[in-house]
């Protein structure tokens, strides 16, 4: 079983000035360089699966600038499907302002631009134009508006999809949203964050002594006090940069829960009612690590990126979780291995060389 990947994300335009010191308030620096990257996680999480030879999908919007233009060709020269990328009209493509100092601290600024114009009911009416998404992955961050990430997750999830969710940044997300998901993917950061959102929701403490398999399991399991709502139904993969992953994962199914009813064009996503929901137990999981592949390191910037995007490829080509990992992992650090977010992903073969040689 094979299956394309569909990103539903952002895409920006990166202007990095490199300068010999950072200004303070009110200062204006001289010198330095400049240049212009092509960026977005969404944008360069679809270019990671493209790469390795996964029909893919790109939903998002850009503005009707000239650099809508720029990100349009960019995406669609790696052979990632742009034809469900709107161009909105007044708005312009979001643009991240990157200072660097020559010690490689850096200041950025993100302007969202059409990634925060894109709507939901954009969102539904591409997913159901594509019918069925058994066998497909839907790969979604949260660098567009939360109620399109919520969105994405319901429809796809309905029409059969595996859902992938990158909760980064993890700002707002809570179990109403990550529970759609299959999948996700926080670092160590973000995990916290997660459980932050988490209990204040659910009114609980967090225990601030508990392990990260811990606290990730803790995402799988039930929301205390709410009988019926589980939470992710896969598996919580964390990230952890220089020392892998460790990954959380389900050993029985996820319980039987009422399922959003599917999204078709012009409907509202909304889930099924159901009077008296049974409690769900906690979940029978497994514990496992993934050490990351040792590479010489340039420069870690969207080596997450590479990380998800090749997770999903790899998924979409119907591989068990554990080699999707495994080649995510590798994916990710030779994504080190060259300076920019885009510019270090690797080919499938550059990615199957690696691993045959590692």
């Amino acid at each position: 079983m094979s299956g394309r990947v569909i990103v539903v994300g952002s895409v920006n335009i990166d202007l990095v000035a490199r300068v010999p010191h950072l200004p303070h308030p009110g200062e204006t620096v001289t010198g330095g360089t400049y240049d212009r990257h092509h960026g977005g996680k969404g944008g360069n999480q679809a270019v990671a699966a493209a790469r390795l030879r996964r029909p893919t999908l790109f939903i998002g919007a850009a503005g009707d600038d000239a650099f809508e233009v720029e990100a349009r060709r960019a995406l669609a020269a790696e052979r990632v499907d742009v034809s469900m990328l709107a161009s909105l009209v007044g708005q312009s493509t979001g643009v991240a302002l990157i200072l660097v100092d020559a010690s490689g601290e850096n200041e950025i600024a993100v302007v969202p631009g059409a990634n925060w114009g894109l709507e939901a009911g954009y969102v539904r009416e591409c997913l159901g134009r594509l019918g069925r998404l058994t066998g497909d992955v839907l790969l979604v961050c949260n660098e567009v508006p939360l109620h399109i990430v919520r969105e994405a997750l319901v429809c796809a999830r309905a029409a059969g999809a595996t859902t992938i969710l990158n909760p980064a940044p993890a700002t707002g997300i809570d179990r109403d949203v990550f529970a759609l998901a299959d999948i996700i993917t926080p670092n160590r950061n973000e995990l916290g964050l997660l459980l932050h959102n988490e209990a204040k929701r659910c009114g609980h403490k967090i225990d601030a002594s508990a392990d990260i398999a811990a606290r990730a399991e803790g995402l799988l399991e039930p929301c205390p006090g709410e009988p019926g709502e589980p939470g992710v139904r896969r598996a919580v993969i964390v990230t952890l940069g220089s020392a892998g992953v460790l990954v959380v994962e389900r050993v029985t199914p996820p319980p039987a829960v009422p399922a959003p009813v599917e999204c078709e064009p012009g409907e509202e996503a909304a889930p099924a009612v159901v009077a008296e929901p049974a409690p769900v137990p906690r979940p029978e999981v497994r514990v496992w690590e993934a050490p990351a592949a040792h590479v010489s390191t340039i420069d870690s910037t969207g080596a997450g990126d590479a990380f998800n995007g090749a997770l999903a490829a790899a998924l979409a080509e119907g591989r068990p979780l554990a080699e999707a990992v495994h080649r995510a992992l590798a994916a990710g650090a030779l994504a080190t291995t060259h300076v920019g977010a885009r510019e270090g992903m690797p080919t499938a073969a550059e990615l199957d060389g690696f691993l045959a040689a590692s």
